[in-house]
């Protein structure tokens, strides 16, 4: 059975958006009429490049099967046309309509409606993404800004809804906030109002956003997961693992590992023939939370795996979950699954805008020590990959993310192969937790760690302060970057994130060798200072010591053998090794971009300037509405993780 609604504005009978004059944000004392249901449209009178948000309230009941469509209007992109809220930024003038259907508490399908008008005034603020999210899940919102509007001037306020409690003390000028989503009981609006003023005309722009919060139930003390988790669904929703996949690898109710029946290894697609994983059969195991996640993957796996090395390495996982909230990237053995961060697969700016942007975790951890090891891909003297503001809308190409999501690939999957390795794939019991069979393994990573150690205890000690938040003694922060190098370059480990742990070692082995082998990209490390103060570029590290290409290094030749010799034993390790050439040092005293042009082939002095100008440009410089967006150097100085094991 259908029913037809329609849609609504959000008057005074909901009461989450005042006047702004009018509004306390400490304060929530009118809330939405529960017994309602209806579109809200957000801003009543949108303009050119202002937000439009549309969003779903659904008389406090439990609703499912959502779908929007466009109806009517310059087509727009709608990436959460599952959720309860769409969010698009109009080019065009004119009409739009949209319909949502959604199946309601009485399983009756209901058909909602709603028309407005876009006026043709252009917008000088625009604040993004208004998203629908669960109880506790971490939330920001990104405004961007005309090239005339003051930034400086720039003003968040909260104007309905619980009151939350952003990470920054003060929001002003700030582009992006953050914070976490209240515990509520039923779907909570939650807005902002942004604002700036034009520098020249002295005009204030406006513009709101919402997160509508779902309730969601309590996690429990024994959660495998803490924090809460982002809804996911099945890539696949016809998968024969879609029953088990979300519940099994990525949910706030897991409790206890599931069997190898209930999530499989991909190795048991393909364990009756010498095959490799079909794409269909990878993307079986695929979980997302937008359907896009999961479209740029399979682009990936069938336009950019060439050798076919992902694939093989993924018979090693049960799942691969692509969500918003995931930063950093990383492999669980509690779940068998690989977890990747959707920053390394968006391609348009809308995409983009639908990840969470909460800084990761550690980004101030080891910010007491005197040094950082800096690290970079390259690629005849350049950058093997571009990092884009987030400031601009910009268009990347599947080969602008490439080398970055293949590097990231190689080295998670690596840790996969270790706690399953291939001749261990078909030797573990159907109705074994998938978390008892890893550590039963006997780990390749162990017997390196024994065979070939690495011998500086100093340099895992200061591991344990930069990558695993551990407090720095006084010893530690006493260290100078000469200091670091007496420690590091005698040893034989690839970067300092080897330090972390004996599976991190392994990783990093494999990864170079597969980066350098295949696209002929070497990885650079170095030592320097660790610079303080205001406006930091790449100018202000100096480099005390460092090498392009350490895998070459004598003595680190039989770890990188042992390593990739066993994560993929297709691949010719050896015939790999004769081939890398030997380390190239940089120059002592440069700072970390003159040291980018050190290999043989040197480049233009005007092409070194291109990255010293886009270097400039601190991480929070607003460049505005920008015609075309500045490149700027990909330094990932820690975007690796290892999370630590459940006990039980």
């Amino acid at each position: 059975m259908r029913s037809n609604l329609y849609g609504f504005n959000l008057g005074l009978s909901l009461a989450v958006m005042a006047t702004l004059s009018a509004c306390d944000s400490n304060s929530f004392n009118n809330e939405p009429n529960q017994n309602e249901t209806g579109i809200v449209l957000l801003d009543e009178v949108p303009t050119i490049n202002q937000g439009v948000d549309l969003l779903l309230l659904a008389a406090n009941q439990p609703i499912s099967n959502i779908l929007w469509q466009q109806t009517s209007g310059q087509a727009v992109t709608v990436l959460a046309a599952s959720s309860k809220v769409i969010s698009f930024t109009p080019a065009v003038d004119g009409e739009y309509s949209f319909t949502v259907s959604f199946t309601d508490s009485n399983n009756i399908e209901q058909l909602l409606e709603k028309t407005f008008l876009v006026e043709s005034a252009v917008h000088k603020i625009t604040a993004r993404l208004s998203h629908a999210a669960l109880a506790e899940n971490k939330v920001s919102f990104r405004s961007e800004i005309h090239q005339t509007i003051d930034a400086s001037t720039l003003t968040w306020q909260q104007t309905g809804g619980p009151t939350v409690s952003l990470t920054t003390d003060n929001s002003n000028g700030e582009l992006a906030i953050f914070f976490d989503a209240p515990k509520v009981n039923f779907d909570t609006l939650i807005t902002f109002n942004v604002s700036a003023t034009e520098a020249n005309s002295n005009i204030t722009y406006n513009d709101q956003v919402a997160v509508l919060v779902e309730p969601a139930a309590a996690i429990a003390g024994n959660a495998y997961f803490s924090d809460r988790k982002a809804k996911v669904f099945a890539y696949n929703p016809k998968s024969p693992y879609a029953d088990n996949l979300v519940n099994c690898v990525y949910s706030n109710s897991l409790t206890s590992s599931c069997t190898l029946a209930q999530t499989p290894l991909l190795a048991e697609e393909v364990k009756s023939s010498p095959t490799i994983p079909s794409v269909e059969s990878i993307m079986d195991r695929v979980v997302v939370s937008h359907q896009w996640m999961g479209d740029r993957f399979k682009d990936y796996l069938t336009n950019n795996d060439a050798n076919n090395d992902i694939r093989n390495l993924l018979r090693a996982t049960t799942a691969i979950v692509i969500a918003y909230d995931i930063r950093p990237s990383f492999y669980w053995a509690a779940t068998g699954a690989i977890y990747l961060d959707a920053e390394n697969l968006w391609l348009t700016p809308q995409e983009r805008d639908t990840i969470n942007e909460a800084p990761d975790f550690r980004a101030d951890f080891g910010n007491d020590l005197q040094f950082v090891m800096p690290w970079r891909y390259v690629k005849d003297n350049d950058y093997a990959s571009q990092g884009f503001s987030k400031s601009d809308r910009v268009t990347r190409t599947p080969a602008d993310a490439l080398y970055r999501l293949t590097s990231l690939m190689y080295h998670e999957l690596a840790h996969a192969n270790d706690f399953f390795p291939s001749n261990e794939w078909y030797t573990h019991q159907s109705g074994q937790r998938v978390l008892d069979a890893a550590v039963s393994t006997d780990f390749e990573s162990d017997q390196l760690a024994i065979s070939l150690p690495l011998a500086s205890q100093e340099m895992r000690d200061l591991g344990q302060v930069s990558f695993a938040g551990e407090t720095a003694n006084q010893t530690q922060k006493n260290y100078l970057p000469t200091d670091i190098e007496g420690f590091f370059s005698p040893d034989r480990a690839t970067d300092f994130y080897a330090y972390s742990s004996k599976r991190e070692d392994y990783a990093m082995l494999f990864e170079e060798l597969m980066m350098q082998s295949r696209f002929g990209i070497l990885r650079d490390v170095a030592i320097t200072n660790q610079p303080i103060g205001d406006n930091i570029s790449a100018s202000d590290y100096i480099v005390t010591w460092g090498q392009r290409g350490r895998i070459g290094d004598n003595k680190l030749t039989a770890r990188v053998l042992f390593s990739a010799s066993r994560v993929l034993p297709e691949f010719d390790s050896q015939a790999a090794m004769d081939l890398v050439a030997t380390p190239i040092a940089m120059t002592v005293g440069n700072n970390w971009l003159e040291n980018l042009t050190i290999s043989p082939s040197q480049r233009s002095m005007s092409h070194l300037l291109k990255h010293l100008k886009s270097y400039a440009i601190p991480g929070n410089f607003t460049q505005g509405n920008a015609a075309k967006s500045e490149l700027m150097p990909d330094d990932n100085f820690n975007r690796y993780y290892e999370k630590p094991l459940p006990k039980h």
